[in-house]
């Protein structure tokens, strides 16, 4: 008896089963074909947070395997999944072209950053660092679920992950990869005020000695780092007259 086997994947969210609807067509001697009923594959472990807030590419968790790997293993080396996590209320739209006839989102220019994701040893420090500067900086909270928060200024977003997949427990920012982050901040009254709020958030002022011209003589701005080690720069757009 000839057979035909359709394989079909669908998936009921992030870390949903994993179904493999498998169904064999058998053809008799007489003609007759004959059905067996679809089966269902062992469930793969859960990822990230149970609904997909948007296409692109998204942070932390890895989908497997990889060709080679082991079936729903985490692997750091392979294609992220799709960011997962539910929006948070009164969050701005996904980035991407604007709906006719609304105000939407401006198009991103090609080229501009889609978003960054950092994976952090602590999340609450992070929520409680990070969080507090960046809507001190305009940005809005964006995306939460279970290992992350996001936070969204135009077409870029911020993504602080504690993910189950980090291979060490702290940062270093003189090890290869991330040194620090540096925004554009209004002006330096405003550079003063969130130095003078930091230490309230988990910061402290780095080079107090040459604050606030640290980076040289031409740049007013403060260096700041966070409980576990994270550095930012905060630039002021127009200095002292």
């Amino acid at each position: 008896m000839a057979q035909v086997q359709l394989a079909q994947r669908a998936g009921g969210g992030p870390g949903g089963p994993r179904r493999s609807q498998a169904a064999q067509v058998g053809v008799g001697a007489g003609g007759a074909e004959r059905f067996h009923a679809p089966t269902l594959a062992p469930p793969v472990p859960p990822r990230h947070a149970p609904s997909a807030l948007m296409s692109g590419r998204g942070p932390g968790t890895r989908p497997g395997p990889r060709e080679g790997g082991v079936p729903g293993s985490l692997d750091c080396a392979g294609p992220p999944e799709h960011r997962r996590g539910e929006p948070v209320a009164g969050a701005p739209r996904c980035p991407g072209r604007p709906r006719r006839g609304g105000a939407g989102m401006t198009r991103p220019v090609p080229g501009a950053l889609h978003h960054v994701e950092i994976w952090v040893p602590d999340l609450e420090r992070a929520v409680v660092s990070f969080g507090w500067l960046l809507e001190a900086l305009g940005y809005a909270p964006f995306q939460s679920w279970g290992d992350g928060r996001s936070w969204r200024l135009g077409a870029t977003y911020l993504v602080f992950e504690r993910s189950p997949a980090l291979t060490a427990g702290e940062h270093d920012r003189c090890r290869p990869g991330l040194n620090h982050l540096a925004f554009h901040v209004e002006d330096h009254l405003a550079v003063d005020a969130l130095v003078r709020e930091a230490p309230r958030h988990g910061w402290r002022l780095m080079f107090p000695d040459r604050h606030p011209y640290a980076g040289g003589e031409g740049t007013y701005a403060a260096y700041l780092e966070d409980a576990d080690g994270f550095e930012v720069e905060l630039v002021a757009i127009e200095g002292p007259a």
